[in-house]
């Protein structure tokens, strides 16, 4: 049987994907999620076959929710189920792991389609993504001008944290560090990407996909 974690803040998503694979009948769901913090600690401790992750996720963004997974669980296949169909998305999941990139909306043959496809270690794209763009945008190169690259992953999850409003207490509890360690690395994210103001951090968030104006 092959286990299978869900990471979406729509319930509707993980209900109609949960259908899919139930009705299927070789696959197990052992949890559900609906933020990228708690897909990286369920993944890690459950360590299952298939991750399904949505990219915009609450409290961690699904990208670099992925790039974490890639490493606590490296065994687990990772198909991503987004809304987001443009290149600069595609680009970075595959870059950062994924094994699939799955639109939402594709019919329920293509989810178990590109589940067995990625299980026996081969990439998935759903249409109209076509095959030879996977070998074109992964062999891409990171922007090594773009300053978010330099951000350490726990700068990141602050970043996110900070910019959906939380402060440095609330953000210590979620990561279990201390407010003066949330306050050091907001302090350093905010240097590196040359921001002023909690204005400025909300609008570069909006700008980069990782929250929703």
């Amino acid at each position: 049987m092959t286990t299978v974690i869900l990471a979406d803040d729509h319930e509707i998503v993980r209900r109609g994907v949960r259908s899919v694979l139930q009705a299927d009948g070789r696959f197990q769901i052992v949890a559900e999620v609906a933020d990228g913090l708690s897909a990286v600690q369920q993944t890690e401790k459950l360590k299952p076959n298939v991750l399904f992750l949505d990219l915009s996720l609450p409290r961690l963004h699904g990208l670099e929710a992925l790039r974490q997974i890639r490493i606590c669980s490296p065994n687990t296949k990772v198909l991503v189920l987004s809304m987001h169909n443009d290149e600069p998305y595609v680009i970075e999941a595959l870059r950062s792991g994924a094994s699939a990139y799955i639109l939402k909306g594709s019919e329920s043959e293509e989810i178990v389609k590109a589940t067995q496809e990625v299980l026996a270690g081969r990439r998935f794209l759903s249409a109209p993504l076509t095959e030879w763009a996977i070998t074109a945008l992964a062999v891409k190169t990171p922007d090594s001008s773009d300053p978010y690259n330099t951000l350490s992953p726990r700068e990141r999850e602050v970043m996110q944290l900070a910019a959906e409003g939380l402060g440095a207490a609330e953000i210590a509890e979620k990561l279990f560090i201390s407010a003066r360690t949330a306050e050091t690395h907001r302090a350093n994210l905010m240097r590196k990407l040359s921001l002023q103001t909690q204005t400025d951090l909300v609008r570069y968030a909006i700008r980069r996909g990782l929250i929703q104006a």
